[in-house]
């Protein structure tokens, strides 16, 4: 089934391609600026740190749903040896196996392909099965520091959690933002707390993957309008799931990845950071969540940290 004309109507309007040179591999984090940086730098005032992260887990946030994303497997190739002789010092190592999506993350652009597209119009062959991305891969993204804002449209609501039918709209963007006393600005990494974790952090994994609320196809014309440079919440999928338009199925990845070049952020842990921030009386903070840099990878785990 090809995407509706409504879906096309709103690409067009959202669409980046070009706006910062065809070759272009960032999209939007271009807007954090040294400017942005420093005034998300004066944000700090209690010097509180609030990690953001899930921890990576065997029984993590993968249920299967996803096919072939996996939760960490972690074994111990080396235990107290004695690598340059008996009574010298001894090392542990380890090693890991995991889907680069399967806890806190953020997605590459060429996560998300439509129409035989990627990001600022090139190929999606151009992600292969040896080289994986070959263009706007996560090791392009390099550093992300930024203010970080957090829309805490469940608090906004006075609902621990939203429900699991609940579309974040435009207008709830706009609620949230007035509850928190904030103007969302260019550069700006936005945080969408529904308060879905809860529901993976009280030992439900099936339950939080679905279904689950999430960001509705309405939202990216929000973004887009405010020149938000990323965009993450605290759910599996993102987007509301199942979706809000019948088969229409994650239009928010195709508008914000392929037509913004906008990163996007699932499984985020925002629970503390809505207790800090109620508490401080202030939803703006300085924000580190610089993924790690797999070469030509569609994504890649994020331990973030926002600052207060």
């Amino acid at each position: 089934m090809s995407l509706p004309a409504a879906f096309h109507e709103i690409a067009e309007r959202v669409n980046n391609w070009g706006r910062w040179g065809d070759d272009d591999e960032r999209g939007t984090l271009n807007l954090i600026t040294d400017a942005v940086v420093r005034e998300a730098a004066a944000t700090v005032r209690s010097g509180l740190r609030v990690p953001l992260a899930l921890p990576l887990r065997q029984d993590g946030v993968q249920t299967g749903l996803i096919p072939g994303r996996v939760n960490p497997l972690h074994v111990m190739v080396q235990i107290n040896q004695e690598l340059f002789g008996p009574g010298t010092v001894a090392t542990s190592d380890d090693a890991v196996t995991l889907g680069l999506q399967a806890g806190t993350h953020w997605d590459a652009l060429p996560h998300a392909s439509h129409a035989g597209r990627i990001y600022n119009g090139r190929p999606a062959a151009s992600v292969t099965p040896h080289g994986g991305a070959g263009f706007a891969g996560i090791d392009t993204v390099g550093h992300v520091v930024s203010r970080g804002v957090l829309l805490d449209v469940a608090r906004a609501k006075g609902a621990d959690r939203l429900p699991g039918d609940h579309a974040v709209t435009p207008e709830d963007l706009d609620e949230a933002a007035e509850f928190a006393g904030v103007d969302v600005r260019a550069g700006d990494i936005v945080l969408v707390r529904t308060g879905q974790v809860r529901v993976h952090l009280a030992g439900d994994p099936h339950g939080y993957g679905y279904p689950s609320p999430g960001l509705s196809v309405r939202t990216p014309e929000w973004f887009h309008a405010r020149d938000v440079a990323a965009v993450a919440n605290d759910t599996l999928t993102f987007e509301i799931f199942p979706p809000e338009i019948e088969d229409l199925w994650l239009p928010v990845h195709a508008l914000h990845l392929v037509e913004m070049g906008m990163l996007q952020g699932q499984n985020w842990n925002l629970e503390d950071l809505s207790t800090a921030c109620a508490q401080e009386r202030r939803y703006a903070f300085l924000l580190a969540a610089t993924p790690e840099p797999f070469t030509g990878a569609t994504g890649a785990p994020v331990a973030p940290v926002a600052v207060l």
